[in-house]
């Protein structure tokens, strides 16, 4: 498993380098041709360029390519051997301001392979339907095959050197991609989705990733569209590629990232070949770069500004703990974690303020210090900086030792280690080690961390154990085997690598939209959220989530700001779930159900904040993911257990600082039921008040 996961992140990593890195280098100025000549004229008698001319940096011109000499046989393979080095040496070309187009490019990979599985399923899996997709894919790719041999012959007999041309370039654009997709198919082995019930996983033996079919037809398209750029002959080109890698998916051929990564592999190869071999004079329209950007001192908006979250588990949150305990970051709202990068320097920016105007005792003007190292380049953004850059967060190794049994079923005993991402921990010593890393461009920004864990294995639970855990559940017994709810069921060693959380965020108007695995904290206090806190593993969720304090009209006049969140995501470690008349569990759910939920915190004055949330588990085996049922867990109130809408919750806290003790106390309540509308009024909510 080990050595399938390196060879699957060095796969990921070798081809996004290659894909996002290899744009850059096509938009580098291209070699002089070799000519008599020393300057061109373009098709239409523009003024003639110098060819041996500086291009200058960060522009394109269209000019005569490294060898226009479109040739069989030995220029053939001149231009192929060139264009295969250029596409796996570009990682050495990659620079700063390519992360503008990597960040988004990796994660909405990343994210496609992680939703692989779910669209597949939506995708319906009737006979006639899939045998009708895989002959539109199939027809489609010929069509374009068929053009661009078409037009190399049909061009050589009349002499007509811009059709051969257009036919000769989409045919090598077309050997190139098919070679690197073959490549990379050798290192994925990815089975395809009508194999292996649709998992997807990699390494399992198959050719499905990348898709052939979609990097063939994107690199005949990419050059035709170019050689011919008319409106209708760019719309025959990429709608019948785009055809192709649509029904790819659609005929259950290939997964959707298997599509994506092959279309983005053709429309680069097609790019490459026909900036470094067309020849200008024959016409064509020029491919620009779309990497230009003219660099000005115009005024940048931090709140288009992505930045990733602070993992709940920083230092970071004590430190702000102690700065707004002593009333120095009025605005924070502390129900809803974790907050983002750039939230945590509008906040000390915040504290900035109150402390130059304040004789301020030592221990905060250190936290402020140590904060204003950590958020350097996160405050130089607000004051208008670029959002460009790329950082190892932190490489850390925890070892932990407990001493006797330790507790590990937190609805029976309790927990001798909570809030700890789920980690795995047993009776001796336990260690993890791990690495975070982060990136931004713009409005996107990635995240990812990973650590190895160990953990010593644990004693299975005792008959008596069980027969007093099965008395708490009102059973009468436990039969031999079963796992009580709530206890984990591996009692194992562990020595696994994990990705711990791992996402890829947009930022628009201080509205931060985020996928991946990721983690909240929604409610006061240090014990653990009643409603969601990390005391589990992340799950693969969609966040929305407002980055920072906002006003709502005529509301915030007696609420004061708001922050709000929304969560979609899906369960991986549930072992038991009732869908009457049926259990299910503890290895058979599959699917795993559903969780979302939506929580808005209210802040009317610097020293009260009180906050509504609300959350839905549901879906799973026999109760599909329909938009019809996600709405049911929001009205409907069925008694019967068959049209159960999903197992609802509801959350309301209060924090406040007492007066006179304002620098010091906190008074805070943190309540939650179940099927309910609100804890308040309720006779029979569960309470956790804390100061």
């Amino acid at each position: 498993m080990w050595l399938q996961f390196r060879r699957w992140h060095l796969s990921i990593a070798l081809l996004g380098m290659a894909l996002t890195s290899s744009v850059v280098q096509a938009q580098k100025a291209l070699p002089d041709a070799p000519s008599a000549s020393s300057t061109a004229a373009d098709s239409r008698g523009n003024e003639a360029v110098p060819i041996n001319a500086e291009k200058p940096r960060d522009s394109y011109q269209l000019q005569p390519g490294d060898d226009p000499q479109n040739r069989l046989v030995t220029p053939l393979l001149k231009h192929f051997a060139k264009d295969q080095e250029n596409f796996w040496t570009s990682p050495a070309h990659l620079r700063m301001r390519d992360l503008k187009w990597i960040v988004p490019f990796t994660g909405f990979t990343g994210a496609l392979i992680a939703s692989d599985g779910w669209i597949t399923r939506q995708v319906p899996d009737r006979p006639n339907q899939l045998q009708r997709s895989r002959h539109i894919s199939n027809y489609g790719l010929y069509s374009l095959v068929g053009a661009g041999g078409g037009s190399f012959l049909l061009g050589s007999l009349t002499h007509n050197d811009h059709l051969r041309e257009a036919g000769f370039l989409s045919g090598e654009a077309a050997v190139n991609s098919t070679a690197v997709t073959y490549a990379f198919k050798s290192i994925a082995q990815r089975p395809r989705p009508l194999v292996d019930n649709g998992n997807g996983n990699f390494f399992q033996g198959g050719s499905s990733f990348p898709s052939e079919h979609a990097a063939v037809a994107w690199s005949v398209a990419s050059v035709w569209a170019h050689e011919y750029p008319g409106p209708l002959s760019q719309l025959f080109a990429y709608g019948l590629a785009s055809a192709v890698t649509l029904t790819r998916v659609t005929g259950k051929q290939h997964f959707a990232s298997d599509a994506f990564i092959g279309s983005a592999l053709g429309w680069y190869f097609g790019r490459q070949v026909y900036r470094a071999h067309h020849d200008p004079e024959l016409g064509g329209a020029g491919w620009g770069n779309f990497l230009e950007q003219e660099e000005s001192d115009h005024t940048r908006n931090p709140d288009n500004m992505s930045s990733p979250s602070v993992p709940l588990d920083s230092w970071i949150y004590p430190a702000f703990d102690r700065l707004i305990a002593v009333g120095y970051v009025p605005g924070a709202v502390l129900g809803i974690r974790p907050w983002t990068r750039m939230e945590c320097a509008r906040m000390l920016q915040e504290a900035g303020e109150r402390l130059s105007n304040d004789d301020s005792p030592e221990p905060a003007s250190r936290i402020y210090r140590e904060l204003s190292q950590e958020f350097f380049d996160e405050s130089a953004r607000l004051d208008g900086a670029r959002n460009l850059g790329a950082a190892v967060d932190s490489v850390y190794t925890r070892i932990t030792n407990i001493s006797g049994p330790p507790l590990r079923d937190g609805y029976h005993f309790g927990q001798t280690i909570i809030n700890d991402y789920g980690r795995p921990f047993g009776e001796g010593v336990n260690i993890v080690t791990g690495t975070s890393a982060r990136a931004v461009a713009g409005p996107f920004s990635i995240y990812v961390r990973g650590e190895y864990q160990q953990a010593p294995s644990v004693t299975p639970v005792s008959a008596s154990a069980l027969r007093e855990m099965a008395a708490s559940d009102f059973v009468s017994d436990f039969p031999p085997g079963f796992m009580p709810p709530g206890f984990s069921a591996n009692t194992g060693s562990f020595n696994r690598f994990r990705l711990l959380e791992g996402s890829i965020g947009l930022t628009l108007h201080n509205v931060q939209v985020s996928f991946g695995k990721q983690n909240a904290w929604l409610g006061p206090g240090e014990a653990g959220p009643l409603l969601f806190s990390d005391n589990a593993e992340p799950i693969t969720m969609l966040r929305i989530e407002s980055v920072s304090p906002y006003r709502i009209p005529l509301l915030s006049n007696l609420f004061g700001p708001v922050r709000s969140e929304f969560f979609l995501g899906q369960l991986s470690g549930l072992q038991w779930v009732f869908q009457p008349p049926t259990l299910y569990g503890p290895n058979n759910v599959n699917p795993q159900p559903f969780v979302h939920g939506q929580k808005i915190s209210f802040k009317p004055t610097a020293n009260l904040e009180f906050g509504f949330g609300v959350a839905a588990m549901f879906g799973g085996p026999g109760l599909p993911f329909t938009i019809h049922n996600f709405l049911r867990t929001y009205y409907s109130h069925k008694a019967n257990l068959a049209q159960n809408p999903g197992k609802r919750f509801s959350a309301f806290d209060v924090s406040y600082r007492i007066p006179g003790l304002r620098n010091w106390l906190t008074a805070y309540v943190d309540s939650l039921v179940v099927d309910e509308v609100s804890p308040l009024g309720s006779f029979r909510p569960s309470l956790n008040p804390g100061l």
